[in-house]
Parts: structure tokens; C-alpha cells; sequence
């Protein structure tokens, strides 16, 4: 008897020849159902449809076509084991050797805009994972294919007589990664649309690619991402590939830069142009600019030790002037949504840097939660996302602070939420000039960011992401000349602060929101 192969794919691509390769090479045959069938046909070749098969029609609109015995009973029985051949034989049926699946394009079906409940729920496949799962289960007897990227692959391997245990389990790994997958995206999408609390995180990422380590040299890593979303649909032009503290550098340096917008044409922006400079995931540089140049120059300019070896992010398209300012400098990565000709002419005798091309249509298409592992778990939040609302802001002290200090307040306000706490930033001009970083106390993080400041502190802001539990912080303000400090307030000796700015004449805003990150 010939071998059997079942046929039933949602995704038709490489079908025929895959067909043509059984039926006219390997001498297999063939049995089908619905689209599937009918494309065989059209080629002219042999093909049993499956009603025909098991004698029983197709019912209710096609929701049973192949959950029949005489398929499943096909699949699963165990050719090592007597009972199960003599079961066939009794039942008339003949065993599958070969399941090719893959499922309704339910994923393709919520994607759709207004998607209708009854709509996706009749594109929620029972046969095909059926199949799979039972093929999957007999891998030792049945062979199970779900996607298209393996048909070469399989055919091969029937022509060369290379059918190994190792081929039969891995393309059972394949198809149960498969059928997971494809309830996952099913439970998380009408988890979505109920507002019962989830009482499981889902989440199916591929591999994207193995990382040559992780942090350090000794530790093994891998990037799992979707595909077009987030860094995942980032283009890299040219450089070394990205490392483990590259991605987390890089996206230390996307999350401080969305404060500012960001620009997805080769247009100017309407919004102010801004840089970002990244070391140890730490903003050291943040400057907004009328031109891209302008923005550079005045970031590194905040802090041109501590960029050495960094990562620079730009919201806006890089053109030759900015290029030139990055020429003479050692970073790791640049990215931007666009890189001009002259640009990239200019920085391709970087070898070793690395450009990335990230549209704001790949920043919008991610999750918007931030996961965190711990020991044998996940911590889940949402993202602590742009949101500066100067109408919650209060101003507590004799002065006010003027139109000028209001814009550097709310420029200090955005980058400090992404220095880790305890967190300072000093700014003027729309430019940081000094950052004080991850101390075990506040006032350890303020003398580091007005050290850095420097004579330049004078006159300018400085913004914390938590209160001041004593006026130590403020006392050390007035020593640099800071005229106005912005902070979420709560302590309870948040009157001490106050008291101490309006002896010391510095203006002081709270916003009533704190901004840890750790």
C-alpha cells in the first residue's frame, strides 16, 4: 500500500509543488479537504477528498470535516503495537503517515479593524490543531508539518531516506510550538475583550536571533521579539550585530526620547527635534535643538566623557551635519527613523558602529507593558508612559517660577523619569547638564548631578523623581545657584524643603507623581 499524506493548509504557499513532489516522486497518497483539495485538483493531480475518504459529509458549514475516526484513528495508531493494526484492520482504516497543516488565519482575523465577535470566533480552527496534536503525539509513526519553510526540507529527507528520530521530534517540537501559539493568540485576545482579571500571562515570542552572550562573556543569551514590532522592526544598516547591553542600552534610549516625540518621515517634525545619550542605560546627555546638529552638539555637549561608548538616539531624521558631529566621536549605536544619503555616506567609515533605522509605526505596534524577571516569575506593569500634565503641577513657594524655568521644570521633568533612582537631573536651556544616577541616597544623586553642572548650575533647574525626605537637597541647590526644583512632594517634612527654598529664593513645583525606576 502506498503511503498516505493528509493535506489541509489554511496558508497555500508552496502547496502544489509540495504536492507534485508526493504524488510524482514519492509515491504517496494524497487525501484533502475544502481549498485545499480543489487547488490539488486544478493541477490535475490525484486526490481523495476527505469526505470521500470516511464517508461522511462535511456538516455544519464545514465546522466538521475531519474530526472522523477513520482520520484520527489513521494518525494515531502505534505501528509497534499489534492491538492498534488489528483495530484498523477491523475498521477498514488505513494508517496517515504524513499530517501537513496549519491553521485558520485567526491572528490575520483580529487584526482587521472592527473585527466582529462572531467573525473571529468562526476563524478559530478545531480540525487542523486536532490534527496536529494527534500527529504530534505519534511523531514516532507520523511525520507533521505546519509550515511552509519545511517543505523542502521534508522532501529531502524522504529522497535521501534520512526520516530520523531526531527529524520526527523535532517537527513534533514545531507543531505543538505551533498549536500553542495559535490558542495562545486566541485566549489573549478575548481575555482583551473581557475585563476579568487575566489569571495567566500568555505571551509567544519567536527567536529572532541568538546573542553571541549575555551582560558578560560567561552568560548565554537569545532575543525573542514579534516580528515589525518594537526592535524587532528595527533596520539595521550597518555595524557589528547588536549585544545584549546594546538592546537594553538602546532601549534606555527610546523610552527617555518618546518624551519628546517622535518623527516617522523624512520631513521635519512639527515638534522640537531632541537627542538622547545613553551609557549603562543611563541618560547622560538629553538637548533639544532647531536642527538635528543642534541637538547633538548641545547633548554631547552636557556630558562629553560619559558619551564615550554610548548610545545616541534622535527623533528626528540624521542629515550630513549631524553625521559630521558623529564622525569624531567613539559611541556603539546611533538610531533614528531615517538616515539621509550623506549620512550614511559619512558614518559607513564607522565600520564597527552600528546604525538602526526604527519607524515611529514599529514603536506604536508593541505591547505596552514592561516585563521584568524575577526568581521563578514575572513582574507585569504598564509603561511609564509620556504623560506630563502641568494642570496637577502646584507651585508651593513665595516665587513662581517664570515661563522660561516652567519649560526647563517640565524638560528636567521628562528625563529624570528615566535615570535610575535615586534620580537628579540638572537642565537649562532645554539641555541637561548634569545627571546624578542610582545612589543609596538623594542627596548622594544631587551632588553628583550639580558636580557635573558645575558654574553652569547656576541659574538653571533641577528636577527629582522622588520627594525629599529633609532639605539637605535643596540647601546644596542653593550652594550652585539653582533657581527653581521640581519634585513629587509627599514627605512629611515636605515643608522643611519649602521652607528652606523660600529663605534661599528658589522656586519649587510639585506634581504629585513620583517616577521610580529600578
Amino acid at each position: 500500500m502506498s503511503p498516505i499524506a493528509l493535506l489541509s493548509v489554511s496558508d497555500k504557499t508552496g502547496l502544489i509543488p509540495l504536492a507534485k513532489a508526493l504524488v510524482n516522486e514519492l509515491g504517496f497518497t494524497i487525501i484533502s479537504s475544502g481549498g485545499t483539495a480543489k487547488l490539488i485538483e486544478s493541477e490535475n493531480l490525484p486526490v481523495t477528498r476527505v469526505a470521500d475518504y470516511t464517508g461522511f459529509p462535511e456538516i455544519l458549514e464545514g465546522r466538521v470535516k475531519t474530526l472522523n475516526p477513520k482520520i484520527h484513528g489513521g494518525i494515531l495508531a502505534r505501528r509497534d503495537k499489534q492491538s492498534h493494526l488489528d483495530d484498523l484492520d477491523k475498521q477498514n482504516i488505513n494508517p496517515i503517515d504524513l499530517v501537513v497543516v496549519n491553521l485558520y488565519p485567526f491572528e490575520k482575523t483580529i487584526s482587521k479593524e472592527n473585527v466582529s465577535w462572531e467573525e473571529a470566533i468562526e476563524n478559530i480552527d478545531i480540525g487542523g490543531p486536532t490534527m496536529i496534536r494527534a500527529a504530534a503525539k505519534n511523531h514516532q509513526d507520523v511525520l507533521v508539518v505546519t509550515d511552509p519553510s519545511q517543505y523542502s526540507n521534508l522532501i529531502d529527507a524522504y529522497k535521501s531516506k534520512k526520516i530520523t528520530t531526531e527529524l520526527r521530534r523535532n517537527y513534533s517540537q514545531k507543531a505543538f510550538e505551533h498549536t500553542a501559539i495559535y490558542d495562545q493568540t486566541i485566549s489573549k485576545w478575548i481575555a482583551n475583550k473581557n475585563t476579568k482579571k487575566k489569571a495567566y500571562w500568555l505571551q509567544s515570542l519567536p527567536l529572532k536571533q541568538e546573542l553571541r552572550y549575555g551582560e558578560n562573556p560567561h552568560q548565554k543569551a537569545s532575543w525573542y521579539g514579534e516580528p515589525g514590532k518594537g526592535w524587532s522592526g528595527a533596520n539595521q544598516l550597518q555595524g557589528k550585530e547588536l549585544s545584549t547591553n546594546n538592546l537594553l542600552d538602546l532601549e534606555a534610549a527610546l523610552s527617555t526620547l518618546r518624551e519628546f516625540g517622535y518623527e516617522n518621515t523624512i520631513s521635519s517634525p512639527s515638534y522640537q527635534k531632541a537627542v538622547v545619550v545613553i551609557k549603562h542605560t543611563n541618560p547622560c546627555g538629553v538637548a533639544i535643538g532647531e536642527s538635528p546638529y543642534l541637538a547633538l552638539k548641545r547633548a554631547l555637549d552636557g556630558d562629553r566623557v560619559s558619551a564615550f561608548g554610548g548610545i545616541i538616539a534622535i527623533n528626528c531624521p540624521v542629515d550630513e551635519a549631524a553625521a559630521k558631529e558623529l564622525e569624531n566621536i567613539f559611541i556603539e549605536c546611533v538610531i533614528a527613523p531615517y538616515f539621509d544619503n550623506n549620512a550614511k555616506e559619512i558614518l559607513s567609515k564607522k565600520k564597527n558602529l552600528r546604525l538602526l533605522e526604527l519607524k515611529a509605526e514599529s514603536i506604536q505596534k508593541a505591547d505596552k507593558n514592561h516585563i521584568r524577571s524575577i526568581l521563578g516569575g514575572l513582574l507585569v506593569q504598564d509603561l511609564d508612559e509620556p504623560n506630563v500634565d502641568q494642570t496637577e503641577w502646584e507651585n508651593v513657594t513665595k516665587l513662581i517660577p517664570t515661563e522660561e524655568e516652567i519649560n526647563d521644570l517640565s524638560f528636567a521633568w521628562k528625563i529624570v523619569k528615566h535615570i535610575r533612582s535615586n534620580a537628579i537631573a540638572v537642565a537649562s536651556n532645554l539641555q541637561s547638564l548634569g545627571i546624578g544616577a542610582g545612589q543609596m541616597n538623594r542627596v548622594g544623586s544631587a551632588k553628583l548631578a550639580l558636580e557635573a553642572a558645575g558654574n553652569k548650575a547656576k541659574g538653571a533647574v533641577l528636577a527629582s523623581d522622588g520627594f525629599f525626605p529633609f532639605d539637605d537637597t535643596v540647601k546644596m541647590a542653593a550652594d550652585y545657584g539653582i533657581s527653581s526644583i521640581i519634585q513629587p512632594g509627599g514627605s512629611i517634612r515636605d515643608t522643611d524643603s519649602i521652607n528652606a527654598c523660600n529663605e534661599l529664593g528658589i522656586k519649587m513645583v510639585l506634581t504629585g507623581k513620583r517616577h521610580f525606576l529600578h
